[in-house]
């Protein structure tokens, strides 16, 4: 089988490790996507310094991806080869939960972490959920739009520091024209 190189955590605390491992094949209901760029973002080290609640190791962190579907699993059907897409924090859903079914994803009771619940995007493939995956426009550079699939606060933060701040909200004074009667 063909390899590609990962930058995965062993367990909890250890440092990054480069290791070739087998390509994975996507399952039923998931893509593979071939990473073009994977931001780097602080919540990652929940994953290298064990921070999170049944993490499971080795563990591929990486929730700011940008890439190209490769192949997708048996019965998927409205993703095909060659889309560009993201897969970002929200890694997937159940759909069947009160949350789900209200539309509220993001608040699933067996929602899924990108780099958390499953192997991330600091690799060359990676194998997500079609309800992780976000299309991207094909004029979106993949190294600029990593970082816009975070939850949020990596970009947030990047603009509340970038001196861009608030304005001042100053209405326009009324003017009072008399006219002629």
């Amino acid at each position: 089988m063909a390899k590609m190189k990962v930058a995965q955590i062993a367990k909890a605390g250890a440092d990054f490790e480069i290791v070739e491992r087998e390509i994975p094949q996507p399952g039923p209901g998931h893509v593979r996507i071939r990473v073009q760029a994977c931001g780097v973002c602080h919540s990652d080290v929940l994953t290298k310094e064990g921070g999170w609640p049944g993490l499971v190791y080795p563990r591929v962190p990486g929730h700011e991806v940008a890439g190209v579907i490769d192949e997708a699993g048996p019965g998927v059907t409205h993703w095909k080869a060659g889309q560009k897409v993201g897969v970002g924090w929200h890694g997937g859903h159940d759909g069947t939960c009160l949350a789900c079914r209200r539309g509220d994803f993001v608040n699933c009771a067996s929602s899924k972490v990108t780099g958390l619940s499953y192997d991330g995007g600091y690799q060359e493939y990676m194998v997500a959920p079609v309800d992780a995956v976000a299309r991207m426009p094909e004029s979106l550079d993949a190294a600029e739009a990593a970082p816009l699939m975070c939850a949020g606060i990596t970009t947030f933060n990047a603009l509340r520091h970038s001196g861009a701040g608030r304005r001042e909200f100053r209405p326009i004074p009324r003017i009072r024209y008399d006219l002629p009667s």
